[in-house]
């Protein structure tokens, strides 16, 4: 099962990066070293209120003692992004869980990435880590307005590896340019942005090897109806109990009203949090994290989303 790690940080810095983005830089109050992350990886920010939401590090992952996230004020703020930026302040303390990754950076001989918007965040420490490596890379990145465009400064002394396309002055972004129909050899491709960017990149992937496309999504696809709508029973093996999950409850709630503890954050099936053993039995993954060959393998399910098609699941619980 996935452990995440809760810290109380205090915001070192709070500064404007764009036209609706703030950029935090957390730290620990007493100057300790903070876990280690790797390119791809985020951060629960637990609000007042019971709000988690999760939000890239974009900061130097060689830094021991700060984090830095980007926070977009969403014009339809269920309350988190608003309290970022209207109510936290430099010196306030805020709890995190992670950090997690479920975006990484696998090693390639050249790298395409693509953001759309705030999706850049997740983006910035892989680009910093390619050109560690001294690997090719390329950057396309679009967004509404350039002044709406958060890092285009930081990322303007990457010279012509960085294409802006401010779609006000660009229009959408050609995709067809810079995706060909058949995958450049050695070439992987990491792309985060709104779910309209994703799918279009999606699909001008589908005929490619599998692998060769990584997407991260800030915000659940709709869900399609079950594999089956039938109960079914978890048995939970290191707790020796056994629950019958009904139509419409998760499996997350039926553990945790079995009295199961279970990390979880963003019950979407986004974060990662809630990632959990499979044993035995079939599950119905419904989550926006696993590709192709971690679902086939059935060996893990996020179960704050995913369901079983098996009359019965054992996991380790």
């Amino acid at each position: 099962m996935n452990i995440a790690t809760t810290l109380d940080l205090r915001v070192a810095a709070k500064a404007a990066v764009a036209e609706g983005v703030v950029a935090l830089t957390l730290a620990h109050p007493d100057g300790r070293r903070l876990p280690d992350w790797t390119p791809g990886a985020h951060l629960d920010l637990i609000l007042p209120g019971g709000l988690t939401r999760q939000y890239s590090l974009c900061g130097d992952r060689w830094d021991a003692h700060t984090y830095r996230i980007g926070v977009l004020r969403e014009p339809d703020s269920r309350g988190g992004s608003a309290y970022v930026h209207d109510e936290l302040a430099e010196g306030d303390m805020v709890a995190i869980g992670g950090p997690r990754n479920n975006f990484a950076l696998v090693p390639a001989e050249r790298y395409l990435f693509i953001a759309g918007g705030i999706g850049i965040t997740p983006l910035l420490p892989m680009i910093h880590q390619a050109e560690l490596l001294g690997t090719d890379w390329q950057l396309l990145y679009g967004g509404r307005t350039r002044t709406s465009m958060a890092f285009a400064g930081e990322l303007a002394r990457h010279g012509d590896r960085v294409t802006l396309a401010p779609q006000d002055e660009c229009g959408l972004l050609d995709l067809a340019a810079w995706l060909p129909e058949r995958a450049r050899p050695g070439t992987k491709v990491y792309c985060c942005g709104p779910a309209g960017l994703l799918a279009a990149v999606e699909r001008r992937c589908a005929g490619w090897p599998a692998g060769l496309l990584r997407t991260e999504r800030f915000a659940a696809g709709a869900l399609g109806a079950p594999a089956r709508n039938e109960p079914f029973e978890v048995e939970l093996r290191r707790s020796g109990l056994s629950v019958t999950v009904a139509p419409g409850q998760s499996v997350l709630q039926a553990i945790t009203d079995a009295g199961v503890g279970v990390l979880s954050s963003c019950r979407q099936g986004l974060c990662g949090t809630c990632e959990t053993d499979v044993l035995e039995g079939e599950p119905d993954h419904r989550d926006a994290l696993l590709d192709d060959a971690e679902r086939a393998a059935g060996d893990c399910m996020f179960v704050c989303v995913s369901r079983s098609r098996s009359d019965r699941l054992v996991l380790d619980l």
